[in-house]
């Protein structure tokens, strides 16, 4: 299974908490796990504005997880240009139009990621 994290789940993973036991089993069981730039966009963009204070930076999170890095590329742009407006996040949209472009399940909290065709584990 290949797996792409939605921002929260990475921050909660990183701490060791909130996550469902499936969300943890999946991870933990996973062939791939993915973080997006845009994630590590969202948390620097949250930091900077006094939002969020994480304790370290996401290329530690991810490199200690043994995750990896998922880049933006042209065809998520693609896809994201597609996307129904069920959700408005731009943050999320992207990580919903790579999830698509990567045919990866995504791991998130958000409800309205369910309003999109793509699989998803609660977390």
């Amino acid at each position: 299974m290949r797996l792409l994290l939605d921002t929260h789940v990475l921050i909660w993973w990183d701490e060791g908490a909130r996550l469902t036991s499936a969300a943890r089993k999946a991870i933990e069981g996973a062939d791939q796990v993915y973080v997006s730039a845009v994630s590590g966009w969202e948390i620097a963009l949250k930091t900077s504005l006094g939002r969020l204070r994480p304790a370290r930076t996401v290329w530690d999170a991810i490199a200690d997880s043994g995750f990896e890095e998922l880049p933006v590329r042209l065809r998520h742009a693609s896809a994201l240009a597609a996307l129904p407006w069920h959700h408005r996040d731009p943050f999320d949209r992207m990580l919903i139009a790579q999830a698509i472009g990567e045919r990866v399940t995504i791991v998130t909290r958000d409800r309205a990621f369910s309003a999109y065709d793509i699989p998803r584990i609660a977390a």
